[in-house]
């Protein structure tokens, strides 16, 4: 029983990190300094698409289910639980490193604009000062 718990926590935290990559930047729009969060999650949610690597949390989440008696499962998190959502037929390398090149500049543009208004209100507040 606990093993579950502890399996689906795992899967809860993890599903938890996937949204925080995909839509943190929203977060960031509305708190600037979450940033110093939101970059790294990217960095590691490219390029692990972008490697083919497994997040420790999927080994982490199996052997859970393995010590609570469970059938645990084969590939990752991202095609064992998110997959059957997006692409009922199983997702291809080409379509995950697609994943990652989107997610990665999706984020970019983003925090492009993010850098672009932080200048502009730098500038507009010395343009103001200038005018005192």
């Amino acid at each position: 029983m606990l093993y579950r718990f502890l399996a689906d926590v795992t899967v809860a935290l993890h599903l938890g990190f996937v949204a925080f990559v995909v839509l943190g930047r929203l977060l960031v729009l509305w708190r600037r300094k979450l940033a110093f969060r939101h970059v790294p999650a990217v960095l590691w949610g490219v390029l692990s698409e972008l490697g083919g690597w497994v997040c420790p949390l999927t080994p982490l989440e199996a052997r859970f289910r393995r010590l609570g008696g469970m059938a645990g499962y084969e590939g990752g998190f991202v095609e064992h639980y998110l997959l059957p959502l997006l692409y009922p037929s199983g997702l291809t390398r080409q379509q995950q490193i697609w994943l990652g090149v989107l997610v990665g500049l999706i984020n970019l543009g983003v925090y492009s604009l993010i850098a672009w208004r932080s200048v502009k209100v730098k500038e507009g507040s010395t343009d103001s000062e200038r005018g005192r």
